[in-house]
Order: structure tokens, then sequence, then C-alpha cells
């Protein structure tokens, strides 16, 4: 009798066991794996300054832009601090999909026609993916050159183009920091001073000072570059301000022209001669 009673009591204690387990392996499998969300406002604006930042149209937004780069500041009373000349660059951004927009622009330097495209390759997640990957092409045609001056002128030797995969990480609330590998062809350059192709490495930082301003630098290190070349590692300064539908960045830059490949080739200023400033003023419709 003793023993019917032991077994009885086993079987019971290892039913409640097993529906305990049970009970438990449900509520495993009821529980939703946590949605880990995307990392927001890393850059407030599309560029830090001249270099492409990662941040990128919603989808259906679209961004009119103008730019201007003023003369050399060092000049000074001579072109009224570079005022006397300046290029323009106006264009537009559309965000296609969230993870995808087109740009066009014109600008003065040249006559030159860009199009741009960018699109996100991944997302810096919190507690997740630590960096945002975008990739950033632009294609450029040069309308200034003349049969006059090149007789034997081709439409190709009027394009030029670059690839740039922007990595960015948002460190802080304050800081976010950007690497960017960069490259650009020229189909026409100049043979003494210039390599059809160029690589650099880019460095772009945006640090908060306030809710609406933040102090943005930024370095492109030209890695292939010929020793005897007239040209500069382009650097940047840049100051954004966020007004409701705009941004206005004012920027300080040792290139004047403002499409990417001149940008990354023939930036001039050295320090003591070819300090640009202008601004960048986005607005979003």
């Amino acid at each position: 009798m003793k023993i019917h009673k032991i077994i009885i009591c086993t079987l019971f204690l290892f039913s409640l066991q097993t529906a305990m387990a049970q009970d438990d392996l449900l509520g495993q499998l009821d529980t939703k794996p946590v949605k880990k969300e995307a990392v927001t406002a890393t850059f407030k604006a599309l560029q830090i300054a001249n270099l492409q930042s990662t941040k990128l149209p919603a989808k259906g937004e679209f961004y009119l832009l103008i730019s201007h780069r003023f003369g050399d500041l060092t000049e000074g009373l001579q072109n009224f601090f570079g005022l006397d000349n300046a290029n323009t660059k106006i264009g537009g951004i559309y965000g296609i999909a969230d993870w995808l927009s087109v740009g066009l622009s014109r600008h003065t330097f040249q006559k030159n026609y860009e199009t741009a495209l960018k699109y996100r390759l991944a997302n810096q997640l919190e507690g997740g993916f630590p960096v945002t990957i975008v990739g950033y092409n632009t294609f450029d045609v040069n309308t200034e050159l003349s049969k006059d001056d090149y007789p034997s002128l081709q439409f190709s030797n009027r394009l030029a183009y670059s690839a740039q995969l922007l990595i960015s990480r948002k460190m802080s609330e304050s800081l976010s920091l950007e690497l960017a590998p960069i490259f650009t062809h020229k189909n026409l350059y100049n043979n003494v001073s210039e390599n059809a192709n160029l690589m650099l490495l880019g460095f772009g930082g945006r640090y908060k000072l306030s809710k609406r301003l933040s102090l943005n630098l930024e370095y492109d290190t030209r890695l292939n570059a010929k020793e005897d070349n007239p040209y500069q590692n382009p650097i940047t300064l840049g100051l954004d301000i966020e007004t409701g539908g705009h941004i206005f960045q004012l920027v300080f830059s040792n290139s004047q022209a403002m499409n990417d490949v001149t940008v990354f080739n023939n930036s001039t200023g050295n320090g003591s001669k070819g300090i640009f400033f202008g601004f960048n003023m986005y607005r979003v419709f």
C-alpha cells in the first residue's frame, strides 16, 4: 500500500513539474523579440560642410539647396573680403524612399551639372549594429569646355565621377563622427599635376553646442596625389544653424568650388592664402 502511495505521489509531482515546464516554454514562445530602434539625429544636415553626412531625406521629402562660396578672404579689401566674386550652387534632392535619394545641381564653377545618388546600406541601432553606412555617388558634366580650346573635345571628356562610402557613429547626444573612403575619376585632367583616379580618406565630425547649433569639422587626406601637385588636402569648418524648416550652414573652406570631384582634387587654400567663406542653405518641402 505504501508503495502505491509513493508511486502516485511521484507521478503527481512529475506531472506538476512537466506542466510548469510547458507553461514556461509557452511563455518563452509568446515573448516577442525586442525590436532595436535606429539611432536618429546623428547629423542634422545632409552635408557636414562639403562632405556628405549619412542623413537622407525621408520618402517624399524635397530639399531645395542653395550654396555660395565667396572669394578669398585673405585678399582683403582688394575683392572686399571675397564678396566681389562668388561661386553659386543651386539644386534639389528628392527622397524616393527612406533609404534612397537622388539629386541634381548646377554650379557656376565650370558651368557644371552634378547628379547624385545616395543610399543607406545599414543603420546604427540602439544596443545593436554600431554604425550607419551610406553610399554616395556623383556624376559631373563640365559644360564650360569649348572646342575652341580643345578642338578634339568629345562629350566623354566633360565627365567626372566620385564614389564615397560614408560610415558614421553617434557617439553621444553631443558628438557624431564619420569616416569616408572616397574615389574620384576625371576623364580630362592635367597629366603633370593630377591623377585620373584619386583615392582619399575623409574624416568628419559634428559637436552639438545647443538645441539648434552645432560645430562641424571635416578633413580629407589624398592618398595617391602626385608629390609636386599644387593642390591641398580639403579642410572645412562649419556651423549648423537649425531654424524650423531650414538648415543654414556657415562654412570656411580651402575650396571655392562645391562639386565633390573638384573639392577632393583641386582645393587650393593652404592656410595663409585661399580661405573661402560661404554658406549652404537647405529648405525642406
